[in-house]
């Protein structure tokens, strides 16, 4: 089953039309509290489970649920994950709270954090600089480190999913108090 997606524009003009929009972004708490669409709700993808989001709607069932994250790519999990959960009626939001905000749709700032992806690249960067110098300087079988970590990137970008995205979503600074991750309604 392919995704369905609605512009940020289209979810905005729903709810200036006064149609019920239960917007959830999947992204970490901490990139939540960092900037979110003014609509959505923190429900994080690492700790998503669709048929609880789905029994909490109180009674707007038979409305769709909008999925957002960054650029788009965790909001397609998150609407798989509902669909392999029996739930079909889930939109993601294309190009995610990025094309939300240069929509200048109305968001909610707080807290800067360091986004996932920039913590990706940090970590990933990191692991081949220290793959090659233990491999030059140390032993040459080292140098496998850097081979893994540069099979595992192409693998993220043929697959779209990033296991070490993931493994870094659940490190404890990507975690915020729920006061802070949880906007309410």
């Amino acid at each position: 089953m392919s995704v369905q997606t609605i512009t940020p524009h289209e979810v905005e003009d729903l709810r200036r039309r006064g149609r019920a929009v239960d917007l959830i972004d999947v992204r970490t708490p901490v990139e939540y509290r960092e900037v979110h669409a003014e609509a959505a709700r923190s429900v994080p993808l690492d700790r998503l489970d669709p048929r609880a989001v789905m029994e909490a709607r109180n009674g707007t069932s038979d409305e769709p649920l909008y999925t957002i994250c960054r650029s788009g790519s965790r909001g397609r999990q998150a609407c798989e994950a509902f669909h392999a959960a029996g739930f079909a009626n889930v939109v993601n939001v294309e190009g995610g709270t990025l094309a939300w905000e240069r929509a200048g749709l109305p968001v909610v700032r707080g807290k800067k954090g360091v986004s996932l992806e920039r913590q990706v690249r940090i970590a990933a960067g990191s692991l081949v600089v220290l793959g090659t110098a233990l491999g030059a300087f140390v032993h040459p079988a080292f140098l496998g480190l850097s081979g893994f970590v540069g099979a595992g990137l192409v693998f993220a970008g043929v697959t779209d999913t990033c296991g070490m995205g993931m493994m870094l979503a659940r490190m404890p600074w990507n975690r915020a108090e729920p006061e802070e991750a949880t906007c309410a309604r």
